[in-house]
């Protein structure tokens, strides 16, 4: 994923700084639109989005909702604030409909 390829589409979040459940909240939401979603994060966030894919697949086992797909790692070379270029680390969870 590099900054040139970016498609923003409405089947994606990206994660930031807020709540975890808000996340959970808008893929769901998207989820209930869309046969899947793509959960992107960069950084610091790629934990919670590892987060935000585990809740939604986990709450929603028993019902038979929804599984992880495919997962993509990476890397993009961003300019921090010193004028240096700098590789921060991505990630890409594909969140589905399993019924």
């Amino acid at each position: 994923m590099s900054t040139g390829e970016r498609h923003e589409s409405k089947d994606t979040v990206f994660i930031g700084k807020k709540p975890i459940m808000a996340y959970v909240t808008s893929a769901l939401i998207q989820l209930a639109n869309n046969p899947q979603v793509s959960i992107k994060a960069r950084g610091l966030s790629i934990g919670r989005a590892v987060d935000v894919a585990q809740i939604i697949a986990r709450r929603t086992d028993n019902s038979g909702g929804y599984s992880i797909g495919q997962i993509k790692i990476g890397s993009e070379q961003l300019q921090s604030l010193d004028g240096r270029a700098r590789n921060v680390s991505t990630i890409e969870i594909e969140v589905k409909k399993t019924a």
